[in-house]
C-alpha cells in the first residue's frame, strides 16, 4: 500500500479533500502546543535551548522527522507566534477549562483548546491592527486582573 492509496481511502470515507499529511499536521500542531505548555511550566530545566526549539525537537521525535521540517511543514505557525506574543498559554488554559465544562464531542480537552486558539487567530486576521491590539489588551486584562469578591 502506498500513500496515494491511504489518501484515496481517507477521501472516500470522509467525503473531504483530506490526506494523511493533514493528520500529521494536526498531530504536530497539538503536540507542539502541549510541549510549549509543559516546557513553560518547567522552565527551570537546565537547557539553554529555547522552548520553541525544544518543542520542535519533541514533535520531530514523535513524527520521525527533523525539527526543521516539523517547524516548516507540520506545526501551524500560529502556535509559535502565540507562544512568543504571550497569547497561546492563557488561551490553552482557558479553553481546556471550558472544554471540561462543555465536553466538546470527539476532541480531547487539549485538541479543543488548540482548535479554539487557532480559530481566534483566524478571526484576528480579518481585524485592523488597532482592533487586534484592543482585543489582546482586553484578553490580558481579563486574564491578569483578579476578580473582586463582593461581600454580602
Amino acid at each position: 500500500m502506498e500513500s496515494a492509496d491511504v489518501n484515496d481511502y481517507l477521501r472516500e470515507i470522509t467525503g473531504e479533500e483530506i490526506t494523511a499529511k493533514d493528520f500529521r499536521t494536526w498531530a504536530a500542531t497539538c503536540l507542539a502546543a502541549l510541549a510549549l505548555q509543559e516546557l513553560a511550566a518547567f522552565d527551570a530545566e537546565a537547557s539553554r535551548k529555547s522552548p520553541i526549539v525544544r518543542a520542535a525537537e519533541r514533535v520531530a521525535k514523535h513524527l520521525g522527522n527533523t525539527p526543521g521540517i516539523c517547524r516548516r511543514c507540520y506545526i501551524h505557525p500560529a502556535i509559535f507566534e502565540g507562544f512568543v506574543d504571550g497569547t497561546l498559554l492563557p488561551a490553552l488554559k482557558e479553553r481546556t477549562e471550558a472544554y471540561l465544562a462543555d465536553n466538546i464531542h470527539g476532541l480531547s480537552a487539549e485538541e479543543a483548546a488548540v482548535t479554539a486558539f487557532l480559530r481566534l487567530r483566524l478571526e484576528e486576521i480579518g481585524r485592523t491592527p488597532r482592533e487586534q491590539l484592543q482585543s489582546r489588551l482586553q484578553a490580558t486584562l481579563e486574564h491578569d486582573t483578579p476578580q473582586l469578591v463582593k461581600s454580602g
